[in-house]
């Protein structure tokens, strides 16, 4: 009797399949390499942006995220604040060795509003709201909100030869605790500070670097990013 548990005991261990997730290396820097565009149409309030990203758990070849979006704008010609409506492609790899990954899509819509403080500090507000479809879960959504702060240092005037620190914050918050599958997260999903220097190479060409430190419920960590900003 006691060797037929033992049979069935073993015999279930190799049919269940094992599940292990890799933990996190939270001192080792990631690498996110990026390139943000935006353009209008002429004279008219209608125009493009978009982005693309090359997130790493490393500095280069662990996934951590491929994003692809784009989206509309319209900007009022007499309010000085910016919609957008747009979509997102992401596909998310798993830390380590792992090299699993899962898809979302994302349709997002977002307002941006300028303010200028003095002769050198530049501001923007950015309000994004999102609904994310993702594998294995429910549709849900996520609201952020961004404060970008640009200080030129060299020169007054954000203009060509102009060095400039880039500061930001960003905070996540979930839409819905339950995502499906019995499957819940947290009402704060993460918060992003950024600190870098820039250099606007043109009057419509920019290159940043700087790092950025990512806090999750779970986990914090350290990215450096280098990204370059071009309007056409």
């Amino acid at each position: 009797m006691k060797k037929g548990i033992i049979l069935v005991t073993l015999s279930f261990a190799l049919l269940v399949p094992t599940v292990t997730i890799a933990q996190i290396d939270e001192n080792k820097i990631g690498g996110w390499y990026m390139y943000f565009f935006n353009t209008t149409f002429k004279e008219s309030p209608w125009g493009i942006q978009g982005d693309v990203q090359y997130r790493n758990w490393n500095h280069g070849g662990d996934l951590e995220q491929l994003l692809l979006r784009g989206g509309l704008t319209y900007k009022p010609k007499k309010a000085n604040i910016k919609f957008t409506l747009g979509y997102g492609n992401i596909t998310t790899g798993a830390y380590g060795s792992d090299n699993s990954t899962k898809a979302e899509s994302r349709i997002y819509q977002e307002a941006l509003f300028p303010v200028k403080f003095g002769n050198r500090i530049y501001t923007n507000h950015r309000f994004r709201y999102e609904q994310r479809f993702s594998d294995n879960q429910d549709m849900r959504t996520r609201y952020r909100y961004n404060l970008f702060v640009n200080l030129t240092l060299n020169k007054a005037a954000m203009e060509k030869g102009t060095i400039y620190l880039a500061l930001y914050n960003e905070v996540f918050i979930n839409g819905e605790r339950n995502i499906g599958n019995g499957n819940t997260v947290e009402i704060f999903d993460r918060n992003r500070f950024y600190s870098a220097l820039g250099y606007k190479m043109s009057n419509r060409l920019k290159v940043q670097l700087g790092i950025m430190r990512q806090v999750t419920n779970s986990w914090g960590k350290n990215q450096l990013q280098i990204s370059l900003h071009q309007k056409f």
